[in-house]
C-alpha cells in the first residue's frame, strides 16, 4: 500500500509512537459546505482534536495519491476547487489509476484510514438505506464498509433524509454494534431524537473504547457505530425537518435525481428552507463528534499500549 498511500509527517509520527489519531473525511469539505466555511470548519475540527489530545488525519485523494493527513494548503485546495469527484469504494481504483482528485465519503475514508492503521473516524452523519429503497435498492456503501472494515465511526446518527428503521435493520444483519453516547435513542443528525433505539447506551469514552477493543480482540471484524447527539441548543425542530425532507424527496424524484446526487440535493434544499440554520447545526455537530472521537481514540490507544 505504500505505493499509493502518503502519510503526513504528523500522522506518521503519531502512528509510529502509539499516539491517538482521528481520521476525518473530505466530502464534507468538497461537497458538504460552501467555501470558505468548509475550509474554516475543517481546520477548526483539526484544532479541536489536537486540544483533546489526539492527532487529526484529514483524508482525501490528490493527484491519485491516497492522503492521510492533508496539509492546510491541501484542505484549502479541496475546499475551493470545483468538480472534485465524490469517491466511495468503487471509485478509488479509477481515481488513483488516472491521477485524479477525490473527496472521500464515509466508506472510502474508512478504507484509507484502515490502510494507514487509524482506528477511529469522526464524521457528521452516515449514509444508509434511502427512503423507497425497497424499489430503488438505493443503499449507501457506508453500511457495507461498516460491516467489514475495522474502524470505529463517531457520527450524529443516520441522516434524517434516510429510512432510519431500515438502516438499523441492515446494520443489525451485518453485525455492526450501534452505540449511543449517553442516549438510548438514535440521534437523527439535525435532531436529538429519531424514535428508534440504539443497541447500547454508553456512558463514557472509556466504555466505548473497551467495547471496540474487545470486539476486535475477539476477531469480530467490522466497524462500530458510535452515535453522538447534536448539542441540544443546536438541535432543530423534528416536525419541521421531517416536512422539509418529505417535500424534498418528492421534488428529487420528480427531477430524476438518484444515487450519489440525492444526498447533496436534499441537504441543499434543507439549508435553503431553514434559511441556513441547518448549516449551523451541521457545523456544530461535526465539532461535537470530533471531541468525542478524540476522547475515544485516546482511551483506545491506552488499551493498545
Amino acid at each position: 500500500m505504500i505505493k499509493y498511500l502518503d502519510l503526513s509527517d504528523e500522522v506518521k509520527y503519531a502512528l509510529q509512537n502509539k499516539k491517538a489519531v482521528v481520521a476525518l473525511e473530505s466530502t464534507i469539505i468538497s461537497h458538504g459546505m460552501p467555501y470558505p466555511q468548509n475550509v474554516e470548519t475543517a481546520i477548526k475540527v483539526e484544532e479541536i482534536i489536537r486540544e483533546m489530545g489526539a492527532v487529526p488525519a484529514t483524508i482525501g485523494i490528490i493527484g491519485g495519491r491516497l492522503k492521510a493527513g492533508l496539509t492546510k494548503e491541501e484542505i484549502d485546495y479541496m475546499g475551493r476547487t470545483k468538480g472534485i469527484a465524490k469517491v466511495s469504494r468503487r471509485d478509488i481504483p479509477y481515481i488513483v489509476a488516472n491521477n485524479k482528485d477525490g473527496a472521500t465519503t464515509v466508506a472510502s475514508t474508512m478504507i484509507i484510514a484502515n490502510l494507514a492503521g487509524i482506528k477511529v473516524f469522526a464524521t457528521g452523519g452516515i449514509g444508509g438505506v434511502h427512503r423507497g429503497a425497497e424499489t430503488t435498492m438505493d443503499i449507501s456503501a457506508d453500511l457495507e464498509e461498516l460491516a467489514m472494515t475495522d474502524v470505529a465511526v463517531v457520527c450524529a446518527g443516520a441522516k434524517s433524509i434516510l429510512d432510519i428503521g431500515l438502516t438499523l435493520e441492515y446494520l443489525e444483519t451485518k453485525g455492526v454494534p450501534v452505540l449511543g453516547y449517553k442516549t438510548d435513542e438514535l440521534p437523527a443528525f439535525y435532531t436529538i431524537k429519531s424514535g428508534f433505539k440504539v443497541d447500547y447506551n454508553m456512558d463514557s469514552p472509556k466504555s466505548i473504547a473497551d467495547l471496540i477493543y474487545t470486539k476486535w480482540a475477539l476477531s469480530l471484524n467490522g466497524g462500530v457505530l458510535i452515535t453522538n447527539p447534536i448539542p441540544e441548543e443546536y438541535s432543530m425542530d423534528e416536525k419541521l425537518i421531517e416536512k422539509v425532507i418529505s417535500d424534498a424527496v418528492v421534488e428529487a424524484n420528480s427531477l430524476g435525481i438518484k444515487g450519489k446526487e440525492t444526498t447533496p440535493f436534499l441537504l441543499s434544499k434543507i439549508k435553503e428552507i431553514t434559511k441556513g440554520d441547518s448549516l449551523t447545526s451541521n457545523i456544530q455537530l461535526v465539532y461535537n463528534n470530533a471531541r468525542l472521537a478524540a476522547q475515544v481514540a485516546v482511551e483506545l490507544e491506552k488499551l493498545d499500549a
